[in-house]
């Protein structure tokens, strides 16, 4: 399987608490870690190669010029490589025709073989969406222009490589960027969405992008299935979504507690 990471030197912790769950959880799967950056430290690289490795599976880094999406619109939270999953076509290698693109605020606790296997011949993505009704209809007005029913989250993107090397062009996207500089809340996933969302094929959110601060909703509505046993049986893949994350000593949210058992195992 391949697999894709675009960031920066402060989320290489996370980077290898994500890396070792997967491997954990999907041990009969040999995978190829790609990681698009612009300013890694060779022994950073040489760090994450490792722990790839160790597993039997193989890291490839690519690294990408500082002048890539450079003026676009940037916070704390929001780094210049989240922007490189949207030329990932450019930069991945030519035999590269499907990748699963995973933030790295990410815990995958059971198989993803399901979801890589996914069928995209007519997509450029696959992704979830997560079914919040205030937060469809904040982003549904926000993006009105574009005719965006559904806000996909860009944190788990299944890309059809050989179909985005056909369709998507560079030169979109960069103006989009600088056209729209102070509308842009969720860069990426702004941009995504508003280009692309019909090229979008939607996936499970709860099985292979869980929002963990929706937890008491989503049990709610769902009168108590979708619970805690439910998620550790059936959830491929957790995602830290928002500002406040596990490894941070503030973090008070749901499954803080699975998040520490694999940062240690990540560390061992």
């Amino acid at each position: 399987m391949n697999i894709l990471v675009t960031l920066n030197s402060n989320y290489l912790k996370p980077l290898k608490v994500m890396l070792k769950s997967l491997f954990i959880n999907n041990p009969k799967e040999r995978f190829y870690i790609y990681m698009i950056h612009s300013d890694m430290k060779e022994t950073e690289l040489s760090d994450i190669s490792m722990l790839v490795q160790k597993d039997g599976n193989k890291f490839y880094a690519i690294r990408v010029r500082n002048e890539y999406f450079k003026d676009s619109p940037l916070t704390m939270h929001y780094t210049k490589e989240m922007y490189y999953r949207l030329l990932a076509f450019k930069f991945l290698p030519k035999d590269v025709d499907k990748i699963l693109y995973l933030d790295p605020d990410i815990l995958v606790i059971n198989s993803i073989k399901k979801l890589y296997d996914t069928d995209i011949s007519e997509y450029l993505y696959a992704a979830a969406y997560h079914d919040i009704p205030t937060v469809k209809e904040i982003n549904r007005l926000r993006l009105k222009p574009y005719e965006v029913e559904r806000y996909y989250n860009s944190g788990v993107l299944l890309m059809n490589i050989s179909l985005q090397r056909e369709l998507v062009k560079e030169e979109e996207i960069l103006n989009f960027v600088q056209n729209n500089k102070n509308k842009l809340i969720l860069p990426d996933q702004d941009i995504i969405n508003a280009l692309y969302a019909k090229y979008i094929k939607q996936i499970n959110g709860i099985i292979y992008n869980y929002d963990p601060r929706y937890y008491k909703y989503n049990k709610i509505i769902s009168k108590g299935n979708i619970d805690m046993d439910y998620v550790i049986n059936n959830t491929s893949i957790i995602h830290f979504c928002g500002k406040r994350k596990p490894w941070q000593k503030s973090y008070t949210g749901e499954f803080y507690s699975l998040y520490k058992h694999y940062e240690k195992v990540a560390e061992s």
